[in-house]
């Protein structure tokens, strides 16, 4: 593939010509067409489409729309959108993220397939941005419970160095982009519609701020409306922006049961959080942990120590998840409890709190007191503060 820094103005023109027209005369994900273009290249492809000579297979995808898309058209509506038409020729592309993809029937996925090219809002380098991303998906009819991890992983996430990729839906999708940006991270949304429509309508506010921060991404031409199979065919980029894809809540039939489906068969880690046994949006979680297809994950930290390359520093324990009296020996800790239901007590009297001998509670104190467990006054003995 030639650099793209170093082909000329008119050539890239072409190039983006040429992807903006297969990426609209399709209805992704067309594996046909995919397989055709990482075969002979964007502009040949055109040719051999507006000559009628690609093969059947070819054809059939692209028939009902041929005659009917214009590539200036296209680009010119990009423009106007504040957008930019992101393809696989150029750096910006994110080779790491979607080359699974392109081999997805080997792994038994044989509707799926790469984009074409991609449609751009924001401001991040999408492929720095999904080098290091975490998916984060789940239920749009969202629990408080549900929103709250959300909001709470994607925050984490992001603090951690992570983008956080998801759907931009209500619920638990919009729960992780926020938490993303209340932590001044990257966050990337993956449309099932054009970049420049607002879509769920209540979340336009949001979609501005990702772009901000972030990118709001579709492989629809702007202007495309959203569809029900639409939703389906873009979980499949989601799953494979993300180093690993945390569910959250999913019910037992879900877009996020078929994301986490998704990543699994393209190698991704599927980590799902557990809910009530009595919640209907934590059906799905449960049964993934169930069945073997995902680990249990309970924190931010497990999150982060499961998508961290082996041999990394271990995650940092959460707040109240390791003590400081942890490192004492069982006797010393012993001897700490009693201190701490007790004010100016003396050994004699922490000794029969304890239970300890009295020469061992007495050989214990000052032990204590070095290392900052314990104070003596003149009324005795008392817990350090």
């Amino acid at each position: 593939m030639a650099d793209w820094a170093k082909l000329g103005a008119k050539t890239k023109r072409e190039v983006l010509l040429a992807r903006a027209f297969l990426a609209a005369v399709a209805e992704p994900p067309a594996p046909a067409l995919a397989g055709f273009v990482a075969r002979h290249g964007p502009q040949r492809v055109v040719e051999a489409i507006q000559r009628g000579k690609a093969p059947p297979d070819v054809m059939a995808e692209v028939e009902a729309r041929r005659e009917d898309v214009s590539a200036e058209q296209l680009l010119d509506a990009t423009e106007v959108a504040g957008a930019r038409l992101v393809v696989p020729e150029d750096d910006e592309w994110p080779h790491s993220a979607f080359e699974d993809l392109a081999g997805a029937r080997e792994v038994g996925l044989p509707e799926v397939a790469e984009p074409i090219a991609l449609w751009v809002r924001g401001r991040a380098d999408l492929a720095t941005a999904l080098d290091q991303a975490v998916a984060v998906v789940g239920a749009r009819a969202a629990s408080g419970y549900g929103e709250h991890v959300s909001a709470e992983f994607g925050h984490g996430l992001a603090q951690a160095g992570f983008t956080v990729v998801s759907g931009a839906a209500y619920g638990i999708d919009g729960a992780a982009h926020r938490g993303a940006l209340a932590a001044g991270g990257r966050t990337v949304a993956f449309l099932a519609c054009g970049v420049d429509v607002d879509y769920p309508a209540g979340h336009g506010r949001l979609l501005r701020a990702v772009a901000e921060q972030g990118a709001v991404v579709s492989e629809y031409p702007p202007g495309t409306s959203p569809r029900k199979h639409r939703f389906l065919v873009r979980n499949r980029l989601i799953a494979a922006s993300g180093r690993a894809a945390v569910v959250v809540e999913a019910g037992a039939r879900s877009g996020a049961g078929n994301t986490a489906n998704t990543a699994d068969s393209l190698g991704r880690p599927v980590l799902a959080v557990p809910g009530p046994i009595t919640s209907k949006n934590s059906v799905g979680c449960h049964g993934m942990v169930r069945s073997g297809r995902a680990v249990l994950v309970t924190s931010i930290e497990e999150v982060v120590e499961a998508v961290s390359p082996i041999g990394s520093p271990g995650p940092v324990e959460t707040a109240g998840a390791h003590r400081r009296t942890d490192g004492l020996k069982p006797h010393a800790q012993r001897l700490h409890d009693s201190l701490r239901g007790m004010e100016g007590a003396s050994a004699d009297e922490l000794a029969r709190d304890c239970g300890l001998p009295l020469g061992e509670v007495r050989a214990l104190l000052p032990e204590l007191e070095m290392s900052g467990f314990a104070v003596r006054s003149d009324r005795g003995w008392s817990v350090a503060r």
